[in-house]
C-alpha cells in the first residue's frame, strides 16, 4: 500500500542553549525519507553563524559539547541564517516534497520546532503541522518493552545535527 504522503522530514539542531529569548540555532541537519525510510537525496547539513557574544554565553556543558564534536570552531566561518533556509528548502523540493504535507521527524524534536518558528519562518510553514518524536517512542518502549529497550545497542558519535 502506498501512502498518501510518503515523506518524512527528519531534522536535528544544535544551538547555544535552550532558552528561545537568548540562545542561538547553530546547525541544522535534514534528511528526507519515504515512508519505508529510504533516504531521499543527500540531505543537507548546514553550520550557521553566530555572534562571538552567543557563543560567550553558552554554558559549560554545551561549551564542552560543541567543542568536542568540532562545531565550536566551525561556527564563526556558518552561513546566514536566510542561506541556511534557503539550502534547506532547495533540498526538501529537489527530494520531492511539498509545502505542508510532510510531518517534522526526529528525537526531541519540539524544542528545534520551536528554534525553526522562531527564525525560520519558511521552513516552520512547509513543514506539515504533525510531528513524529522518537523520543516519544523510546519512552513508551522503555515502559512496555524494557528488555528490549535496554538491549538496544549504545549511542555512539558525537553531538552533531
Amino acid at each position: 500500500m502506498t501512502a498518501v504522503l510518503p515523506h518524512l522530514i527528519w531534522i536535528d539542531c544544535e544551538m547555544t542553549g535552550l532558552d528561545l529569548t537568548t540562545d542561538a540555532l547553530v546547525e541544522i541537519a535534514v534528511l528526507v525519507t519515504d515512508s519505508d525510510l529510504n533516504v531521499i537525496g543527500d540531505g543537507v547539513d548546514v553550520v550557521i553563524h553566530a555572534t562571538q557574544g552567543q557563543l560567550d554565553s553558552m554554558n559549560d556543558f554545551v561549551r564542552e559539547m560543541h567543542t568536542s564534536s568540532g562545531l565550536i570552531t566551525e561556527i564563526p566561518n556558518g552561513i546566514s541564517m536566510s542561506a541556511a533556509e534557503e539550502q534547506i528548502l532547495t533540498y526538501l523540493q529537489s527530494a520531492g516534497t511539498e509545502l505542508g504535507k510532510s510531518p517534522l521527524a526526529g528525537n526531541s524534536v519540539s524544542v528545534d520546532r520551536n528554534f525553526i518558528a522562531r527564525d525560520m519562518a519558511k521552513l516552520n510553514e512547509y513543514l506539515h503541522y504533525r510531528t513524529i518524536d522518537v523520543s516519544s517512542i523510546k519512552e513508551l518502549a522503555r515502559r512496555w518493552y524494557p528488555k528490549t529497550y535496554f538491549a538496544a545497542p549504545a549511542k555512539t558519535g558525537n553531538h552533531r545535527a
